[in-house]
């Protein structure tokens, strides 16, 4: 199994990085927390899981293993692929998704894209046993925007990249805009990945 890897971000995409390692450029997919974090031409370090299928070999990237360790114990719940345990953890960090669990917060899984009330209801059963107790520590944040590109053209990007019409990603965008707001007044950077959890749960949200 290929637990991390570490290069020279070679080029990104809507849903993955090339990570060049040894000569090599390693194709890995993440989550648009993760990929909002890194920059061409700098070195990452990722977490990764391994998904072995019959026709494929699928490396998935995290921010650390923690994330890497959800997205693996997600997928032991029948019906939850790597697709449907990522886009879990694009929604929710993994301290969130234990503590939805331990809860029985069906609200919380149903604002992730892909899992309706039934689906969530039959999550909050399997995973009860699987996830663990929420540690309580403070979540991990991909690192701030830095660059030219402001944070609302990374978070509109990222998503249009999980499949939100742009119209629908430039509401979200408008939805958490007073939080950046908020952040910017107190001498802060506003964080894409802990907007772009925000932006997700606002999309949840019945209109």
């Amino acid at each position: 199994m290929i637990a991390s890897i570490q290069g020279t971000v070679a080029a990104l995409a809507p849903d993955a990085a090339v990570i060049e390692v040894g000569g090599f450029g390693v194709s890995v997919q993440c989550g648009p927390g993760t990929l909002a974090a890194l920059r061409v031409g700098e070195t990452a370090r990722l977490a990764t899981s391994l998904v072995v299928r019959e026709e494929s070999l699928t490396l998935h990237g995290f921010a650390d293993d923690d994330e890497r360790q959800t997205f693996e114990l997600l997928q032991t719940a029948s019906g939850v692929g790597p697709r449907l345990a990522q886009a879990m953890l694009a929604v929710h960090a993994p301290d969130a998704l234990r503590a939805a669990v331990a809860t029985g917060d069906e609200k919380a899984l149903t604002a992730v894209p892909g899992i309706g009330r039934k689906g969530a209801q039959k999550l909050l059963l399997e995973l009860k046993d699987r996830l663990g107790a929420p540690t309580g520590g403070q979540v991990r944040a991909p690192a701030a925007a830095r660059g030219p590109a402001p944070w609302q053209e990374q978070l509109h990007g990222a998503l249009v990249g999980l499949g939100y019409a742009p119209r629908e990603a430039d509401e979200a965008v408008t939805a958490v805009t007073p939080r950046a707001e908020e952040e910017q007044a107190a001498g802060r950077t506003p964080e894409t990945g802990v907007l772009l959890r925000a932006a997700l749960q606002s999309l949840g949200r019945p209109r």
